[in-house]
């Protein structure tokens, strides 16, 4: 089955966590990508986290699922006239370097746009293409840092800690897809060429970062550390159970709240007029938060679950993932995915998110070894074997 978005060429000239990330999300769904890496070593996310016996990241394998790899020396001029050649027939170009240095390639957007009017060239740096910041290095944790989420994130009065994953590498992926799709969009629909989509690693964490600034100007509140608290919305925590779990509720709607007082045994909170609204009852979080914890650190998890679900009050376990693996949902929605290797080893990975109905995305092969795929792209493009070869003994492909 055809995804929705076959037919579209992608470039990808990026390496570790931003626009791979960005580019496997576009590929999952159809669009053809080409992966530029440098001859050698390739993507450094091939050697990061946990190696396969083979010495390849499994990461790897998720990573650049669906891509092909094109190993290409970007400082010859021979491989810049290759990449050229691809751009020339492509609608998107994704990329995470330092700003200006596509530039000194001779790859900048004004080269590029006269090239292709239709690319849309979507560029992914920590702090944008413009500003007094924008020549610095910028990683996902940073981003997170100047973003605004980190001095949120952690035990009040504690040091700020930082979620467990690159999530600000992944935010920008997300708007760096979404902002692609729309200025692609514009192009196929007839309204206009292609376009420059600039995004910051700060920004995009930034962009999540909820009602922090009217709350700063208007009111000169500045949000702090909570925990497992949600500030000013309450109830919503996470609460101890007898047997050392932990679960979160997040009982925060008028109806919600009054069922959960019903069910942890305190008519007497449900009914007082003062927490009627959550205004009220984010006054008082920590009464209520101590009611509700009182009542799960009597009992089991599993009891504590059935009961609130029996009285439709939205709460979940925190998960590992050995949780996630073996959990009956997740496998119904096809999250977990029984996949193969190149030696034959079978391996689960995660499914592919959203669920489209019509034209579901897929995984058609794991992330390819280096250079797997320069011989067969150049053909396409017009070289011939010998021209190959040759370019392969002078060092400009792998």
């Amino acid at each position: 089955m055809a995804g929705p978005l076959e037919g579209i060429k992608v470039v990808e000239i990026g390496a570790l966590i931003a626009a791979p990330f960005a580019a496997r999300l576009l590929a999952e769904f159809g669009a053809e990508v080409v992966k530029i890496e440098a001859p050698g070593d390739g993507d450094p996310i091939r050697k990061w986290r946990k190696l396969h016996s083979n010495g390849t990241s499994l990461w790897w394998y998720l990573q650049s699922r669906n891509k092909q790899s094109v190993a290409l020396n970007l400082k010859s001029a021979e491989g810049i006239a290759i990449v050229k050649r691809l751009l020339e027939q492509a609608d998107i170009l994704i990329e995470n370097m330092k700003p200006g240095a596509l530039e000194k390639l001779g790859l900048g957007w004004d080269v590029l746009h006269a090239l292709n009017p239709k690319l849309t060239m979507v560029r992914i740096s920590g702090y944008g293409q413009t500003g007094p910041y924008k020549d610095r290095p910028g990683f996902g944790a940073i981003g997170e840092a100047m973003g605004g989420i980190r001095y949120t994130t952690g035990e009040a009065g504690g040091v700020p800690a930082r979620v467990g994953v690159s999530l600000g590498d992944s935010l920008a992926s997300l708007h760096a897809v979404m902002g692609a799709l729309m200025a692609v969009l514009r192009v196929k629909t007839g309204q206009g060429d292609g376009q420059m989509v600039d995004v910051s690693l700060v920004e995009s964490v930034f962009n999540l970062m909820e009602s922090l600034v009217p709350e700063y100007d208007l009111l000169g509140h500045v949000r702090e550390r909570s925990g497992g608290a949600l500030p000013g919305i309450a109830p919503s925590n996470t609460y101890p159970t007898r047997d050392g779990a932990y679960v979160v509720i997040a009982g925060n709607s008028n109806p919600i709240y009054k069922r959960l007082m019903a069910v942890v045994g305190r008519p007497d909170l449900a009914d007082d007029p003062r927490f009627a609204q959550n205004d009220g009852r984010a006054a008082q979080a920590t009464l209520i938060d101590a009611a509700i914890a009182g009542w799960t650190s009597r009992h089991p998890i599993d009891a504590v679950l059935a009961a609130l679900e029996a009285a439709e009050v939205p709460a979940g376990p925190i998960y590992s993932v050995a949780d996630i693996v073996r959990d009956p949902h997740y496998q119904a929605r096809d999250m977990i995915l029984e996949q193969q290797l190149p030696d034959g080893v079978a391996v689960k990975m995660p499914g592919i998110v959203p669920k489209l109905s019509e034209t579901p995305g897929e995984v058609r092969w794991q992330g390819p070894a280096l250079g797997e795929h320069t011989d067969a792209v150049l053909a396409r493009l017009g070289w011939s074997a010998a021209a190959i070869a040759q370019l392969r003994a002078a060092g400009v492909v792998q």
